[in-house]
């Protein structure tokens, strides 16, 4: 599960939605609900409660200085709220803290994110001397408290009051690889990242106070000299700590290390990871002779830090071992390959099988059992990592940490929770999709008949698995469960994908009957990504990206949503990004398309008294889309200085086009590379038939190019720990930017670079199927490629395994989101995406994402930029939008 994810599970059960939503508990700290004193006011922001002075008695705080954090514990919260509240609001001091026990609970979970850990308060104090007075009355009050060691930060003395340098007010810059980040200033008056590392780190131009100089000569003295082990490598870290391996001084024995912080990563039964630690220190005491788990060596204490160290366990974990193995991965699985991926896939079940019955033979349950967690050795042994859960078989309780793939309904306790992890690692040993049953169980009976779809499994080996999972939601025989002839759907759905018209109707019904006009903050649920600055109002995450789609499949116009959108950018928040995909630009362009010129021209104007030059070069966010809008914009409106403003643009984007290879961490692909640049230089080619930016576009492409490679399974994006074939960060996004500029030039290379594009979007497996990082987007991809006809076969197969990932909505037809924990309705992530994706396949329209019209066949009318090209653009104008 990717982090950030987990704290938008609890707030509805079938779409992420923000901590403290209906579902949650909604209990606030009793310092919340105070009074405030005459003139101040609050704010509330992610999981903060902010609180700031009155201009007239406050001191003028700055943009950027020394920050005080608190830390605090679950049963202290109350306490340092409390007394954080009281002596910020006697000396008008602003401050913010975490305002409900779940949402600190959340912010310091096992996978919280590591530079926000330990952070229950902030204070802004307006200078060094304030600072100092702060840190010496206010620890004073707080003395002895505990609280988790805050990773960013240096710790004043032994209380829970922690200090580092940062922003103040959120003002933002690009970092090395282009991305959006929080920034400070500084001497030259430039803004820089402010660094957010787990690690205390000083700005080079600001000088550490001399009474702080203590605290880091404190800090820097805990160190693992005088351990008798030597860290070689670190292999994860969690908000608990770290996992490393090691090499024992004494005997040269390769052992692990895993790390656990005091009072952090706390689980569900509020365990921190302390506690998790000794509980597995136990278990494996208990487990020793086994052979199904590390043995226990050695429990080190450093500093308040614990290290449990235990043997290292050669092998591949299997996740790894399926990654390598899996069958589905290409176009066309060859029988045999496919048959001994069944062979081996049952009897690495039967051997974990076995290894957890060993593990209850010991009076133990596992209760964390998934793909990550399991060790295959050379000769296909197994054992089982990560025992911090493991709980007594003879008081059974339930899971209190566990993937969600594999997390088991709250009516299992005790054994019957590794139960269902072994019932669900039964069906993702063939289909790695059970996330999905975090949102229906009964998704299990269509996972089971997709597998028997593809592999030769016995129906009554997934039967089983089925029934142990579903029970009691679903109550049928094997031979019920998995019929002799596949379907298309699942019990939930109503209608297959590739049952079009239904399918699109049932997939509108589902957009409309999510649509929450009533809430401020989202109209349809999507993505989390939603959730942040104007994400709700996006093209990519938010209510432009479904209102689009909408319009661009002919459906009818959804008014409320319409007059939502309009209400929501009637006076855009100041902190609203400006993207194409992430922010104005791109709601400007579907207001125009909507026919709301005169808002779209507001926002227009909104984005041009902005700062938009200074966005980066990839085009979800950044300067491609600006020049896009604006390019659009001039065409519809006449308006010269648009015309300038987008020329200005990509002459911008020319100059930041590297002279040489990029940095390898820089992001590639058509919404995060330098894809985005190529396909502004190509449409303002287009405008003004300029061929030197035929050039930029060619040299764009091959930046991106560059980070790409061949693979078994066609041409894909290297990201280093895996290679992407997909639309919105893979080859497929470059691959539909190469067909656009092979309209204008030949190029044998770029032919050559499209075959194995075109390859990596005929596999028969992806683990998701949204538009922008799943089966939707390579869809869409061949739909769109000139000649498509040739690819007919997989176009329908992909429309086909499109109900691998089908679920229900109120009867209706829709999809899970990114990480498949949650449904999903928004464009790059859920149900709206998949719709724009089916009905540029299975429909009789031209459906296809802003500026991506499908381009003529290659050669039609190369170097023709009145042609059939620039037509198939203006269709594309607002004049025309309900063709």
């Amino acid at each position: 599960m990717e982090k950030g994810y987990e704290a938008f599970l609890l707030g509805d059960p079938y779409f992420y939605d923000r901590p403290g939503g209906p579902f949650a508990v909604d209990v606030s700290y009793a310092a919340a609900e105070r009074p405030l004193p005459q003139g101040w006011d609050t704010t509330a922001f992610g999981d903060w409660l902010a609180f700031h002075p009155p201009a007239s008695v406050g001191r003028c705080r700055p943009l950027q200085g020394w920050k005080i954090h608190v830390s605090a514990t679950l049963h202290n919260a109350e306490k340092a709220a409390s007394t954080v509240w009281t002596y910020c609001t006697e000396r008008a001091i602003a401050f913010k803290f975490v305002p409900r026990p779940h949402l600190w609970r959340l912010r310091n979970g096992k996978y919280a994110a590591r530079d926000g850990s330990g952070k229950f308060a902030t204070l802004y104090p307006a200078d060094e001397p304030q600072l100092h007075t702060v840190l010496t009355e206010l620890g004073s009050l707080l003395e002895g408290e505990p609280g988790p060691y805050i990773l960013t930060d240096l710790r004043w003395g032994d209380g829970p009051l922690y200090v580092r340098y940062g922003a103040f007010a959120p003002r933002y810059c690009l970092d090395e690889r282009g991305v959006r980040v929080p920034a400070v200033e500084n001497p030259e008056g430039t803004l820089v990242p402010d660094r957010r590392a787990p690690s205390f780190q000083l700005p080079a131009w600001v000088e550490l106070p001399t009474f702080l100089q203590p605290a880091l000569a404190a800090r820097n003295a805990v160190t693992t000299a005088g351990v008798p082990y030597r860290v070689d490598q670190a292999l994860h870290y969690s908000n608990g700590g770290g996992v490393y391996t090691a090499t024992d001084t004494r005997t040269g024995d390769k052992v692990v290390l895993k790390e656990a912080r005091p009072h952090a990563g706390l689980a569900a039964d509020g365990a921190d990871a302390v506690a998790r630690l000794e509980r597995e220190r136990n278990a494996l005491q208990r487990l020793t002779g086994l052979g199904v788990a590390p043995g226990f060596r050695d429990w080190l204490v450093v500093g308040d830090h614990r290290f449990l160290v235990m043997d290292f366990l050669p092998g591949t974990p299997l996740n790894e071992c399926l990654s390598r193995r899996y069958p589905l991965y290409g176009q066309a699985p060859a029988p045999a390959d496919v048959a001994g991926y069944t062979a081996w896939a049952m009897d690495i079940h039967q051997r974990v099988e076995r290894a957890v019955q060993a593990v209850h033979s010991r009076g133990l349950v596992f209760h964390d059992l998934h793909l990550f967690n399991i060790m295959v050795a050379d000769d296909k042994s197994v054992r089982l990592l990560d025992f911090e859960a493991a709980g007594e078989a003879a008081r059974p309780g339930r899971q209190t940490v566990a993937s969600p793939a594999f997390a088991a309904p709250p009516d299992r306790r005790g054994t019957a929770v590794d139960h269902y992890a072994l019932a669900c690692l039964r069906l993702a040993l063939f289909m790695p999709m059970t996330s999905l049953l975090a949102i229906d169980r009964t998704k299990a009976v269509g996972l089971a008949r997709a597998i028997t779809e593809v592999f030769p499994v016995p129906q009554e080996w997934l039967a089983e698995a089925v029934a142990e999972i579903a029970r009691p939601a679903v109550k049928a025989s094997a031979a019920g469960l998995l019929p002799a002839q596949p379907v298309q759907h699942d019990p939930g759905t109503t209608v297959s994908p590739a049952d079009w018209p239904l399918s699109r109707h049932s997939m509108i019904q589902a957009l409309l009957a999510s649509a929450t006009p009533q809430r401020r903050d989202r109209l349809f649920p999507g993505d989390i990504a939603q959730f942040s600055d104007g994400g709700a109002l996006s093209l990519a995450y938010g209510a432009a990206g479904v209102l689009y789609v909408l319009n661009e499949v002919g459906a009818p116009r959804h008014e409320a949503g319409e007059q939502w959108l309009l209400e929501h950018t009637a006076a855009p928040q100041p902190a609203t990004r400006l993207g194409l995909y992430d922010g104005l630009s791109g709601v400007a362009y579907v207001l125009d398309r909507l026919g709301y010129q005169d808002r779209a021209l507001e926002l227009i104007d909104h984005l041009l008294h902005a700062p938009w030059e200074q966005l980066g070069t990839d085009l979800h966010g950044g300067l491609p889309g600006i020049v896009l809008v604006l390019c659009h914009f001039a065409r519809n409106t006449g308006n010269s200085t648009l015309e300038r403003l987008a020329l200005k643009g990509v002459d911008i984007l020319a100059d930041r086009l590297p002279q040489h290879e990029p940095p390898h961490h820089r992001r590639t692909g058509l919404m995060r590379g330098l894809t985005g640049t190529a396909l502004a230089a190509l449409h303002v080619h287009e405008h003004t038939g300029d061929t030197s930016l035929l050039d930029l576009a060619r040299r764009a492409l091959a930046f991106d190019l560059d980070r790409c490679v061949s693979t078994d399974h066609g041409l894909h994006v290297d990201e280093g720990r895996r290679t992407m074939p997909y639309l919105g960060d893979g080859s497929a996004g470059i691959g539909m930017v190469i067909d656009d500029y092979l309209v204008h030039r030949e190029d044998d290379d770029l032919l050559q670079s499209r075959t194995g594009i075109l390859t990596a979007a005929r596999s028969t497996y992806y683990a998701q199927p949204g538009l922008c990082q799943g089966r939707a987007g390579l869809l869409h991809y061949l739909a769109r490629t000139p000649g498509n006809e040739r690819l007919q076969a997989d176009i329908t197969a992909h429309a086909h395994r499109m109900h691998w990932y089908a679920l229900s909505y109120q009867g209706h037809l829709a999809f899970p989101g990114h990480q498949m924990m949650r449904l999903s309705m928004d464009l790059a992530t859920g149900t709206a995406g998949v719709l724009l994706a089916l009905d540029s396949a299975l429909g009789n329209r031209l459906s296809t994402l802003p500026f991506l019209p499908p381009p003529p066949a290659h050669g039609s009318a190369p170097g023709n930029t009145t042609g059939t090209q620039a037509t198939n653009h203006l269709l594309y104008s607002p004049a025309t939008n309900r063709r």
